[in-house]
């Protein structure tokens, strides 16, 4: 059970050459399966968990706080495991040092907002909407690349985040129209989306600090963030409203707390699965055709009747995403093709 992804990439390319055609696409089907069934159910048991009427629990901090925790506490198991029988698994070692703690920190803010965004977006709106109301992330990342790293991106690359906006746009029109709007989750759901984007450019700096490991990574910022919930948790008044829950002590109160604890663990590790098994545009891909599917799922589930002007916002959204990803892709591969006369003369001449 390799959890850290630091096996050979040569000899993963040789093995896959190896194996034939029909066992390399079961292992694809199954992995792409995976993803979609942890993400989808993630979803859906997080808005249980959110916005239940038959729990009725207003305690959204303290959801995401005990996520959180089941995950640092998982890392953490699954590191002394691997300590203890080696060769059982591939996970690093995890020991606390506050040295490094403190140069997480910054990004664990980041990761703080995008995960309570995300859950306070899913408690005000409806699981339909939950993908639309999130649409922006990718607008935010070619706007922050911009002024932040100083990246710019090209026409058609635009041209498709214009699509998405209007999407994003649209869908919030016809939520109001069929007086579904939540202007309180669909903010959530842009302050996610940014979050999210910051949360992309903040890792790339911080992980040197971990050697590269997302897992240590993941550690430290599910760490810092159940410190940095405790005192949200107090301002709050989620603690005094914890405390008078009527289902405080159910096993299956706790019982779908831990999982979705585990969904939150495991989302990592599949999502990282699934690029291993594919490749990043294929991710990408997937989790379009996924977001898609839990749409119509949602409109099913919750006995919904949707607009053909909602309907089309929607595949605005996935048509923008799935086409800025087709875009940036076909542009590095041009990068990649395109001949360097320097670098092939100096070769000649040695």
């Amino acid at each position: 059970m390799a959890l850290m992804g630091t096996s050979d990439p040569s000899g993963e390319a040789e093995a896959s050459h190896e194996k034939p055609f029909v066992l390399r696409a079961l292992q694809i089907a199954l992995v792409v399966s995976l993803y979609w069934v942890t993400s989808i159910s993630m979803v859906f048991l997080n808005k249980y968990l959110l916005d239940s009427p038959s729990l009725q629990l207003d305690t959204p901090i303290f959801v995401t706080f005990y996520q959180c925790l089941v995950t640092a506490l998982l890392c953490k198991g699954l590191s002394s495991l691997a300590t203890c029988c080696p060769g059982t698994m591939d996970f690093p070692t995890l020991r606390l040092d506050l040295r490094v703690a403190r140069s997480i920190l910054p990004l664990s803010v980041v990761f703080i907002g995008m995960i309570t965004f995300n859950n306070l977006s899913l408690k005000y709106v409806g699981v339909a909407f939950y993908n639309v109301g999130r649409s922006l992330t990718t607008v935010f990342n070619v706007l922050l690349s911009y002024l932040l790293l100083k990246q710019t991106t090209s026409f058609y690359a635009l041209l498709t985040c214009s699509i998405i906006i209007g999407g994003f746009w649209l869908g919030v029109d016809q939520e109001g129209a069929e007086g579904t709007l939540s202007w309180t989750g669909t903010l959530f759901g842009v302050l996610a989306s940014l979050c999210v984007s910051l949360n992309a450019i903040y890792t790339k700096k911080v992980l040197p600090a971990v050697d590269g490991s997302i897992w240590r990574l993941t550690f430290y910022n599910n760490v810092n963030a159940c410190v940095l919930f405790l005192p949200l948790l107090l301002l709050l008044g989620e603690l005094p409203a914890l405390y008078n829950f009527p289902q405080l002590g159910s096993a299956h109160f706790w019982g779908m707390m831990t999982l979705g604890g585990l969904f939150g663990f495991a989302i990592g590790y599949v999502t990282g699965l699934q690029i291993k098994f594919t490749s990043p545009l294929t991710h990408n891909v997937s989790g379009t055709a996924k977001a898609c599917f839990q749409t119509v799922l949602a409109v099913l589930y919750y006995e919904e009747t949707k607009s053909f002007l909602w309907w089309m916002s929607n595949m605005m959204v996935l048509g923008g995403s799935s086409a800025y990803t087709w875009v940036r892709g076909w542009e590095m591969k041009k990068i990649q093709e395109e001949p360097r006369p320097k670098e092939e003369k100096s070769n000649v001449e040695v």
